[in-house]
């Protein structure tokens, strides 16, 4: 048996186990990980630079690096994540709704866990620890399989979080990693129809659809963001440049970075030039469109192609274009985002309305960054990816992402006739 299968069949059976583990048990299996996040970092670090080493000498893009390093501040980021999240209400054994039917039989739906969790995914050894941690909270199995740069990070993660949480009374095989980075594991992984419950892809445009194109298992499609800020007619010109900013330049290598700036025609002459050169001070590399060109505000603007409205650059990079008013900013949206997350700017009222009900996007902002579109943000203690489909789950993805529902029916000897 392969080492994928192998995997598979030991968390089949952790998934058996730990649906019949209390709140209690699976809430201090998480303080326990936590701990042993941080009473074991020398180690995980250890890997993580060697992970590094080896990054910097493929000339890995600043960018990735960011994603991949660890530092003491970091895994006390993620240790204190893990401590919110057993904190959180249980939403296995939710019941969402009951009746008694005219049988007499008590009819309740109720959350259950997924089963097993498989998550393929890159350069973001975070996500080792963020998708256990939720898996444990719902008492799902996790299979791990990362990306060839962060694998020593993600081995040592995971070897400390399955260690911690036996330590607490829970099956060991209920986290695990699959060591090899070859594409047959992967793709083995993927065809594992019966023993994986749901697979979820994070990173890339490449690998999301790889993933989604060739899973013989059901898959939630999360991440790629190409998204925009628009700075509509009535925006107040310095939150506008604030947001635009931030949502680029605070850490443009994540998906919920602003990728693409529209700002409406009525206001560009006087509304651009200070964007554009605040972005050129930050080291933006900046790709227009004529009428943004032809202001002459910074010293170099690349022409931009069609390539580049619905390109999701993750670094110092933007397209920007002068857009005729709110009617082709949500058709330029539409067309070229990602359905991640879109943010308008203004004072209009009745602007901000449009924009919500017709851009089409798992989170949708009206004068704020896109950057907020995250677990940790939005109160959900951390999050297992962000869904840019609509079924199941759609946005940051919490603890009820993670489970199903099942039809708990209590009768008296009921026969149907």
């Amino acid at each position: 048996m392969s080492e994928v299968r192998e995997i598979a069949a030991r968390a089949r059976q952790a998934a058996i186990a730990l649906a019949s583990t209390s709140t209690d048990q699976r809430n201090r299996a998480l303080l326990v990980m936590a701990h042993s996040l941080a009473s074991r970092q020398e180690e995980i670090l250890a890997a993580n630079e060697q992970d590094m080493s080896d990054a910097r000498a493929q000339g890995t893009a600043p960018a990735l690096l960011d994603r991949l390093e660890l530092s003491p501040q970091r895994l006390k980021a993620i240790s204190e994540a893990l401590k919110s999240l057993s904190v959180l209400p249980d939403p296995i054994g939710e019941v969402i709704s009951g009746s008694r039917l005219a049988n007499g039989i008590w009819l309740q739906q109720v959350r259950v866990p997924m089963g097993v969790v498989a998550m393929i995914y890159e350069a973001r050894p975070n996500v080792t620890a963020d998708a256990a941690a939720l898996c444990v909270k719902t008492g799902n199995a996790v299979i791990l399989r990362g990306g060839s740069l962060a694998v020593n990070s993600n081995l040592a993660i995971t070897r400390v979080l399955a260690s911690a949480a036996a330590n607490a009374g829970l099956p060991e095989a209920c986290i695990q990693s699959v060591s090899s980075t070859d594409r047959e594991a992967a793709e083995e992984l993927m065809g594992l129809h019966g023993m994986i419950d749901v697979l979820i892809p994070r990173g890339g445009a490449g690998l999301i659809r790889s993933v989604v194109d060739n899973a013989r298992v059901p898959v939630i499609e999360t991440g790629v963001g190409n998204c925009h800020v628009y700075v509509h007619e009535k925006a107040d010109p310095q939150m506008a440049k604030r947001i635009v900013i931030n949502a680029k330049c605070q850490r443009p290598g994540v998906c919920n970075a602003a990728e693409s700036l529209l700002v409406d025609e009525a206001v560009h002459e006087s509304v651009l030039p200070p964007i554009l050169k605040a972005l050129e001070e930050q080291g933006v590399t900046i790709h227009a469109d004529d009428k943004t060109r032809a202001l002459g505000a910074v010293m170099r603007v690349n022409p931009a192609t069609e390539e580049d409205w619905a390109t999701e650059y993750l670094d110092l990079k933007i397209s920007v274009k002068v857009v005729s008013g709110l009617d082709e900013a949500i058709h330029h949206v539409n067309t070229y985002g990602t359905k991640h997350s879109e943010a308008i700017v203004t004072e209009d009222y009745s602007a901000a309305v449009r924009f919500l009900n017709e851009v089409d996007a798992a989170a949708v902002y009206v004068n704020a960054s896109t950057r907020f579109t995250d677990g940790g943000e939005f109160g959900l203690g951390a999050e297992i990816g962000i869904s840019t489909q609509k079924l199941h789950a759609r946005g940051p993805m919490g603890l009820t992402a993670l489970t199903t529902t099942k039809y708990v029916a209590m009768g008296s000897g009921q026969i149907r006739e």
